[in-house]
């Protein structure tokens, strides 16, 4: 898989990994980037990401995931990385109430921070541990049901439903990008004067300063 900002891409789509610090996402990022799990693995410090293509028919995506810090002390630091992000999975632990107890918070920040068309994955994670869990899958289904969100159990350590849940979200993006590529041939059907030109959305002052002109944000 390549993670390189000179392979040409169709599209860039940034999303974010939020919730409470120690419910897995640097595991469950690490795990869809380059397929590791660390046991041992570190709280992150402020914001970490990574590169992913993605092949979605005839169209190659550039999947930018950032992690972003769970502890509050970092929440100042963290907010500012949800501008132009476009998915988000927002992840809890299945053997941790309060983590999920939390999820309220979180859809408030991203609601209030990010898109109002951003496509959102509720995760409950390390589903491997059933015998500690404090979570039901019934609990998660039922939020998401309410909150209009995606919803599936992954365990990052056994990689189950890793793969899955990345795809879920960015097939989200992709297809919501699609109609509006679709809506703006349309318009330059119907208006000449914009035939031939194309115009290029940066996701953000990151990836604008690290694109190629072949890779187009939206």
């Amino acid at each position: 898989m390549a993670n390189s900002f000179q392979e040409e891409c169709d599209y860039l789509f940034k999303a974010v990994l939020i919730g409470d610090s120690a419910v897995g996402k640097s595991n469950l990022l690490s795990r869809f980037a380059r397929n590791e799990f660390h046991l041992d693995s570190k709280p992150t410090i402020g914001v970490e990401f990574a590169y992913r293509n993605i092949q979605m028919g005839d169209k190659l995506i550039k999947a930018q995931i950032w992690d972003t810090a769970g502890q509050e002390r970092f929440k100042a630091i963290t907010s500012s990385y949800y501008r132009g992000a476009l998915g988000a999975l927002l992840v809890y632990d299945t053997t941790r109430r309060a983590t999920f107890e939390n999820l309220k918070k979180w859809l408030h920040e991203l609601r209030e921070f990010a898109s109002p068309d951003m496509v959102i994955v509720l995760l409950g994670n390390k589903s491997d541990l059933s015998h500690s869990r404090e979570v039901n899958v019934e609990e998660g289904q039922s939020l998401a049901q309410e909150e209009n969100l995606f919803f599936m159990e992954t365990s990052a350590r056994e990689n189950v439903n890793v793969e899955e849940a990345f795809l879920q979200m960015v097939g989200g993006i992709f297809e919501i990008a699609s109609q509006k590529s679709l809506q703006n041939k349309t318009n330059e059907a119907t208006n000449p004067t914009l035939q031939g030109k194309k115009e290029i959305i940066y996701v953000d002052e990151v990836s604008a300063t690290k694109r190629t002109n072949n890779c187009c944000s939206y």
